[in-house]
């Protein structure tokens, strides 16, 4: 599964790829606020659910569940619908949003075809977006790279078998707190960061460090091949101290610290004021 977050009129809508059926899921209570604008879109769903159900629907019926990111930052089950399923379930609700959304529908299953065919496409379309964030094209060519190691280390673990969005997230955290002293929370805390990204909220020092104990943790565990969970843990472990010595060299030269409380604003603020 690929983990997404879509955009429709600035409202976020919580997406998911999935690779074996080669569709994309979408948040109901997500579509149904946006389409509703209502102040409570889960108990709107709630009780839309309840009357489908009682005609028959098989949207109702055979409402699928996945594990997506919460406000709080954990993952629970919501109720998800691919394309078609949302299709017939904005039928049901009555909004003056419902044309320009099956546009956007439509888009949004044509940009993942079309990134799929050129995959340097998907690369425009982040640049494009942080391009209208405000960050410079050297922070955003740092991130870019930043987001091709992610990836090459997620694929390695899918390749020993960790699957989990859980497990992710366990062996992130350890990489994290090997290289910087703390863990993903704490370094949150550390920005005054809530749902925002951590990795959107980094200097270019940040960014590079974190870098380097990913692809440093990818490249151990391609050569020592490890077989279960804890063994990965050891590697991500080793993969930040790794980083680890180079901040700290960096640091004693600077006589300062590099894990910054800089937040993305502020690291903006910063670059303009040079110039």
């Amino acid at each position: 599964m690929k983990h997404a977050i879509k955009l429709f009129h600035d409202k976020k809508i919580r997406v998911e790829w999935d690779s074996k059926t080669e569709k994309w899921y979408f948040s109901i209570v997500d579509v149904v606020g946006v389409l509703t604008e209502s102040p409570n879109p889960r108990k709107y769903w709630s009780v839309l659910k309840t009357r489908l159900k009682a005609e028959g629907s098989e949207l109702a019926t055979n409402c699928s569940q996945l594990k997506m990111l919460s406000s709080d930052g954990k993952y629970y089950n919501t109720d998800v619908a691919d394309t078609e399923q949302l299709l017939r379930l904005i039928q049901s609700i009555p909004s003056k949003r419902a044309e320009p959304f099956k546009m956007w529908l439509a888009r949004v299953g044509r940009e993942r075809i079309d990134e799929t065919e050129d995959p340097e496409l998907a690369i425009d379309r982040a640049m494009h977006l942080y391009l209208q964030k405000g960050y410079s094209l050297d922070w955003i060519n740092q991130r870019l790279k930043t987001i091709e190691v992610r990836k090459q280390l997620t694929d390695e673990w899918n390749r020993v078998g960790i699957t989990k969005q859980e497990d992710d997230a366990i062996l992130t955290n350890e990489i994290t707190k090997a290289w910087s002293g703390k863990t993903v929370k704490e370094y949150k805390q550390l920005k005054g960061l809530k749902k925002e990204s951590l990795r959107d909220n980094m200097t270019n020092i940040e960014l590079i460090l974190n870098m380097l104990a990913e692809a440093t943790t990818k490249e151990i565990s391609e050569k020592e091949n490890p077989e279960s969970f804890e063994q990965s843990k050891e590697i991500a472990e080793e993969g930040g101290k790794t980083a680890k010595v180079a901040k700290d060299r960096l640091e004693k030269r600077l006589g300062q610290k590099v894990v910054t409380s800089k937040k993305a604003k502020e690291i903006k603020d910063s670059i303009e004021e040079k110039y």
